[in-house]
């Protein structure tokens, strides 16, 4: 089965030096707890506990730029590597230090320069469908997001909207199914009505 990776933006920076000179460090929040997203076609919140220690000892976590394969800024392989996880009570904080390598400078210049100021993470949710749960309000579609499954990748990036990113088309793929299935509903509710009438006139015969 195919694992559907989903995407999410935070903030970055370059950590500053005693001096106040910048270093290669590279840090920011991937994830944010009780912190609702601006409305993407749906307003989402991941509650703390979504991420524990198991899921950073069971994820290859590569830091990318741009979400480029071929552009690895750093590594977390099952809690250990060159990226650094932190949990803390508000989310999940990451650090790395930018790589002497074409992209690490690349990458630590656009941020200087304020052309990159986000970073987006991407994850699974656990097959079962239990991991998130959906509701509508006031014609609002609001997700609750209380466990995932896996972490893939935390990249730097230029766009802090990503209209096209799996998480939005995922989101707008499981809005439509439930529309298909409402409509369903109404559909099988008509047909038994309709019934409910047909047996009352062959009642009356």
């Amino acid at each position: 089965m195919m694992t559907n990776k989903e995407t999410k933006l935070e903030k970055i920076q370059i950590r500053s030096l005693e001096d106040g000179q910048p270093s290669r460090v590279v840090e920011g929040y991937a994830v944010r707890f009780n912190e609702p997203s601006q409305d993407m076609g749906f307003i989402e919140t991941i509650l703390p506990g979504a991420i524990d220690d198991s899921v950073i000892q069971r994820s290859d976590i590569f830091a990318r730029f741009n979400h480029r394969d071929d552009a690895i800024l750093a590594r977390s392989r099952f809690g250990n590597g060159s990226l650094i996880l932190e949990l803390r009570n508000d989310g999940l904080y990451y650090s790395f230090e930018a790589p002497h390598t074409q992209f690490g400078d690349e990458l630590l210049e656009h941020i200087k320069r304020g052309e990159i100021d986000s970073s987006s993470f991407a994850f699974s949710l656990p097959e079962d469908g239990k991991g998130d749960k959906w509701s509508q309000k006031e014609g609002k579609y609001y997700r609750t997001i209380s466990r995932i499954d896996r972490l893939y990748d935390i990249a730097p990036v230029f766009n802090a909207a990503y209209p096209t990113t799996s998480c939005s088309k995922r989101a707008q793929e499981v809005m439509d199914a439930g529309e298909e299935l409402n409509n369903k509903l109404d559909s099988m509710m008509r047909e038994i009505e309709e019934l409910k009438v047909d047996i009352k006139e062959d009642g009356k015969e």
